[in-house]
C-alpha cells in the first residue's frame, strides 16, 4: 500500500475517566484543549498528568509585596504557576529574572508565558542553576524580591521516562537535567556500601539504610543491573523482608520514597546548591529585598532557618519568619502533594 493510500493512525483511545498510563492521559498533558478535563482532575484533588500545581501561591504573593517596576527573580521557574502570579503583579514593568537546569520543561513553560502575554520584554528566562544566583545579579542588579521552590515539579514526578518515581517503572535517573551529571543507577555503581549508606541516612533520615546499602551492594556485586526504577524498589523490599507482614507493605512504601529522595539529592548536589544559594543571597538582594523560600524535605528546612537566623544575628536580615508556614488543610486536601510544604522568609536590612 503506497503512503497516499495509507489510512490514518487511529488516537489512543482515552480509557475511562482515570487512564494509568502517563502517555494515555492525552487530555490532561494538552490543557488548552481540555478545560473541563482539567478542572474535573483538579476538583477530585489530583494533578493533571504534565501539569504542576504551585503551592502556597497567595501567602508568598502577599509577603514579596511586589510593586511595579521592581527588579525579581524566581529562582526554579518549573511549571511557572509563582512566575505567571508575579508577572502579574509587575504588569508589564520592570523585570523578572526565571532560571532552571530542566531543558525539557524550560522551553514548554517559556512558550506556555508567552501565550499568556509575558515575552522577553516581561520575563528573562535562562537555563542555570539557582547555586548561581551571583551570575544573573550581575545583568539584573540587586533583587527586590526572590522566590526558591525547592521542590520537584509534577511533571516530572509523574513522567516515567524520568525515573523519579518508584511507583511507574522507568530508567532510574533522578537527574533535573538529563543532559548533565551521572544518573542514579550509575551513580550506585561507583558508591561503597558505607557511603550508600550515609546517603540514605543523611539525606533522608532512613532507619533501615544499613540493610537497604547492603542489600544494593549485594545485588550488584553478584552480577544485577539495578537500572530501572523497579529495579531499586525490588531490592528495597527484599531488604525490608524481616518486617511483620502486616507493616510490611506501608514500610517497604516509606522506604521507597525516602530512597528515591536520598538518591536525588546526592544526584543533583540538591544541599550544595541550596548552600551556594543561600550563602550569596544577601550581596543579590537590594536594601529592603524580600525572599521566600518552600522546601519539602527536613535537611533543606534546616539549611534554611540557620542561614535565615545566623544572617538576622549579624544584622543583615531585618527580620525573617518566627516560625515555618504550613499549607492550609483546604489547599493540603486538594492538592496532597503540598502536604510536606514549608515556607520561610526573611527581609534585608536597608543598610
Amino acid at each position: 500500500m503506497d503512503e497516499q493510500n495509507q489510512k490514518p493512525k487511529r488516537r489512543v483511545r482515552y480509557t475511562g475517566t482515570h487512564p494509568k498510563g502517563f502517555k494515555e492521559k492525552y487530555k490532561e498533558l494538552q490543557p488548552e484543549k481540555y478545560a473541563e478535563d482539567i478542572d474535573k482532575v483538579k476538583q477530585q484533588g489530583r494533578t493533571p498528568a504534565g501539569m504542576h500545581r504551585s503551592i502556597l501561591v497567595d501567602e508568598i504573593i502577599e509577603f514579596l509585596q511586589i510593586k511595579p517596576g521592581q527588579i525579581g527573580l524566581d529562582a526554579t521557574l518549573g511549571y511557572g504557576g509563582h512566575s505567571l502570579e508575579m508577572l502579574k503583579c509587575l504588569n508589564h514593568t520592570g523585570m523578572l529574572y526565571a532560571i532552571d537546569v530542566d531543558p525539557f520543561e524550560l522551553p514548554k513553560t517559556r512558550e506556555r508565558l508567552e501565550n499568556l502575554g509575558y515575552g522577553a520584554d516581561a520575563i528573562t528566562i535562562k537555563k542555570r542553576n539557582f547555586g548561581d544566583i551571583d551570575q544573573i545579579v550581575a545583568e539584573s542588579g540587586p533583587l527586590n524580591f526572590a522566590l526558591a521552590d525547592l521542590g520537584v515539579s509534577s511533571m516530572q514526578i509523574d513522567n516515567p521516562d524520568r525515573g523519579f518515581s518508584f511507583k511507574i517503572e522507568g530508567p532510574l535517573d533522578l537527574r533535573l537535567n538529563p543532559k548533565s551529571g551521572k544518573s542514579a543507577a550509575t551513580l550506585l555503581t561507583l558508591l561503597s556500601e558505607s557511603q550508600l549508606e550515609e546517603i540514605f541516612a543523611v539525606n533522608s533520615d532512613d532507619p533501615y539504610a544499613d540493610r537497604i546499602a547492603y542489600e544494593i551492594i549485594y545485588n550488584l556485586e553478584n552480577g544485577m543491573q539495578i537500572t530501572t526504577t523497579t529495579h531499586l524498589k525490588e531490592i528495597i523490599s527484599d531488604a525490608l523482608q524481616f518486617i511483620p507482614a502486616n507493616q510490611q507493605k506501608e514500610e517497604i512504601k516509606k522506604a521507597c520514597q525516602r530512597c528515591f529522595q536520598a538518591l536525588r539529592i546526592e544526584v543533583n548536589d540538591e544541599f550544595g546548591v541550596l548552600n551556594k544559594f543561600l550563602a550569596k543571597l544577601p550581596d543579590a538582594l537590594a536594601p529592603g529585598g524580600r525572599v521566600a523560600i518552600l522546601s519539602f524535605h527536613s535537611g533543606e528546612d534546616r539549611r534554611v532557618k540557620k542561614s535565615f537566623q545566623a544572617l538576622l544575628n549579624a544584622g543583615i536580615y531585618s527580620e525573617i519568619a518566627s516560625e515555618v508556614i504550613r499549607p492550609s488543610a483546604e489547599e493540603s486536601n486538594t492538592n496532597p502533594r503540598a502536604r510536606s510544604a514549608k515556607f520561610r522568609w526573611a527581609v534585608k536590612g536597608l543598610v
